[in-house]
């Protein structure tokens, strides 16, 4: 269980094929700044039907879309 699974549990649960969301966000959903560790932890989204497609320091956003079957 990694910290992110909150975060991860939220993404799915928006049922949205795609979702944007802001460090700031992030680090509320989790509790915790978002740190260098999310680049490690996010290959586990994919066991929630989503990945990371595009983070964007200038932005300070990440774009998570649903992932097709198939």
């Amino acid at each position: 269980m990694s910290k992110y699974n909150a975060l991860w549990e939220y993404i799915q649960g928006s049922g949205k094929p795609q979702l944007t969301l802001t460090f700031e966000e992030i680090g509320k959903i989790v509790g915790d700044p978002i740190d260098h560790s999310f680049l490690k932890h996010k290959k586990e989204l994919s066991g929630y039907g989503y990945q990371v497609v595009k983070i964007s320091m200038k932005a300070q956003t990440v774009l998570f879309v649903e992932k097709k079957e198939g």
